[in-house]
């Protein structure tokens, strides 16, 4: 049974919340025992929701040892791991704080906002043996698995173009509005636009370069609309757009494409429909479960079986904010085409 702590109850450790308290009603050999937020509020259920449906229970805190400072509780408790759903700023200092503690470490997304701070934690990690992950959520999400397989295996030949898209209504239900300020969370290019460039990262590797558009709409956030083209050297035309100033009633969206040379995948309101040239459109089977479930499952039983982590390896996560800081550079530069 693997001890954890949970540092950090905003809308995506809530998330996270909700995921121990089902895992543990499974039996599965993880148990929650610490929480801490610098925000004592929020151990009386007082939440600001956010943009999809999670994080929204009334939650039972004595269970848990209470903590508004990280360093009492890596001090007084003795954790597996520490999983760190914290603003992006405080992802590095935080992470190399609890690997230095020898406690093993899964850390939400984005890993960091420099390439410098990334390093920094895989340092720690391998300094002290322990185990970094990047809960890169897309990477254990059944409708992008399936495309990936299909990109592994070749199914329907090679790609030949990609398209993916994410947004929404502007975050305004972060600790002290962290989310819209630039120098804390990147904007949307680094925090909800780098889920696309993980996973194209991830299905295609690094592109040779990227050309990059953003605008900034939000006084003192990045960019807050962003569309990317990926440039590789087979030609295939991929691209990533972002948008998280679209409210009123809009909602919440993720949807891609990928056309191969014998077929097209194409996910889009929950709905992943495969499009072969030579046969009839098909839903294939999935499993139910979504990331936020199945990547703590990986990393749990990475940890209990001492496994390497393979699927978010954090050089390969590093690797995302590499070509996410490209193309901050290219946005800096009116769609300037940089190199990587």
């Amino acid at each position: 049974m693997l001890k954890v702590g949970l540092v950090g109850i905003g809308f995506m450790g809530r998330g996270h919340l909700d995921n121990y308290i089902r895992l543990e009603s499974e039996g599965f050999p993880v148990k929650l025992v610490a929480v801490c937020d610098i925000d004592p509020d929020k151990f009386e259920n007082k939440f600001v929701p956010g943009n999809i449906d999670v994080g929204n229970a009334k939650y039972d805190f004595s269970k848990y040892n209470l903590y508004t400072s990280i360093d009492e509780m890596l001090e007084k408790e003795d954790l597996d791991y520490v999983d760190m759903p914290l603003p992006t700023y405080i992802h590095s200092e935080s992470a190399v704080k609890a690997l230095n503690k020898g406690v093993n470490v899964l850390c939400e997304k984005p890993m960091a906002l420099t390439v410098e701070q990334c390093q920094a934690m895989i340092d720690a990690a391998e300094k002290n043996n322990k185990k970094l992950m990047i809960a890169q959520c897309l990477r254990f999400w059944p409708a992008y698995e399936y495309v990936k397989e299909c990109i592994d295996t070749n199914k329907f030949g090679d790609v030949v173009g990609a398209y993916f898209f994410r947004g929404g209504a502007t975050p305004r239900w972060s600790y002290q509005n962290w989310l819209l300020q630039k120098d804390k969370s990147g904007g949307a290019l680094l925090d909800q636009h780098v889920h696309d460039v993980d996973t194209i990262n991830w299905l295609f590797g690094t592109p040779k370069s990227v050309s990059t558009i953003g605008r900034n709409v939000i006084p003192g956030s990045g960019y807050d609309i962003v569309s990317t083209h990926y440039i590789y050297d087979d030609g295939k035309v991929v691209t990533a757009e972002d948008d998280w100033v679209l409210n009123g009633d809009y909602g919440f969206e993720m949807r891609f494409r990928v056309n191969f040379e014998n077929g097209n995948v194409v996910y889009e309101n929950g709905v992943l429909k495969v499009n072969p040239h030579d046969g009839k459109s098909f839903t294939p089977d999935l499993p139910e479960d979504n990331g936020y479930y199945r990547e703590i499952k990986y990393y749990v039983n990475a940890l209990l079986n001492d496994q390497t982590i393979d699927i978010a390896a954090p050089h390969s996560t590093m690797e995302t904010i590499r070509i996410a800081r490209a193309e901050v550079e290219s946005a800096d530069n009116n769609g300037k085409v940089v190199e990587l």
